[in-house]
């Protein structure tokens, strides 16, 4: 495989199959692209869409996306090994992260509706200032998860494990809408 090093792209809409390090990747449309085995290493993507983007068995290593919309991608497909992401005002709708460990992993200002979180270990993550409308957290690992400042979520406690996780007390009905029961501030 090609390897491809600190190089910086900006409008493109396809590359070709390499291991790509410290590389940046501006304002660049990969939609319905297929990343299918690329390795990204210490990349950082900014205002791109990768909406529909085949990501199978895709590694991402220390990947940041910035400012860009990355919707219905299946993360649950990528190459496990190794694998760090974080996100700042991204649009994650409709995205799977199913059965993936995401320990520390960072979503600020993103929307993650429709996102499902099944299986997915989150220990320590971050949801700052994100809208979790109808996402799913089903026998998700949240311990230590960070979501004072997150909105529209619905959590069952039962369900999930939530030891040490921060949440503000505007978040309370998210924990408690499973109980059908009335909270008034």
């Amino acid at each position: 495989m090609e390897y491809i090093e600190g190089q910086q792209f900006e409008k493109v809409s396809s590359l070709h199959l390499a291991e790509y390090e410290n590389c940046q990747f501006f304002k660049s449309d990969f939609s319905k692209a297929s990343f299918s085995k690329f390795k990204f290493i210490d990349c950082t993507f900014t205002d791109c869409n990768l909406s529909g983007t085949n990501i199978s068995q895709t590694a991402f290593q220390n990947v940041k996306f910035i400012d860009s919309k990355m919707l219905g991608l299946h993360f649950e497909l990528t190459n496990p090994f190794l694998l760090e992401m974080h996100f700042k005002n991204c649009l994650l709708n409709f995205a799977s992260f199913v059965k993936l460990k995401l320990k520390n992993t960072k979503f600020e200002s993103c929307q993650l509706r429709d996102i499902d979180f099944t299986d997915t270990d989150l220990t320590a993550s971050l949801f700052d200032n994100c809208d979790l409308q109808n996402a799913v957290f089903d026998h998700t690992i949240l311990q230590h998860a960070d979501f004072r400042t997150a909105f529209n979520f619905h959590i069952d406690p039962t369900q999930n494990k939530i030891k040490k996780a921060k949440f503000s007390i505007n978040g309370t009905p998210g924990l408690l809408s499973k109980f059908d029961i009335d909270i008034t501030f």
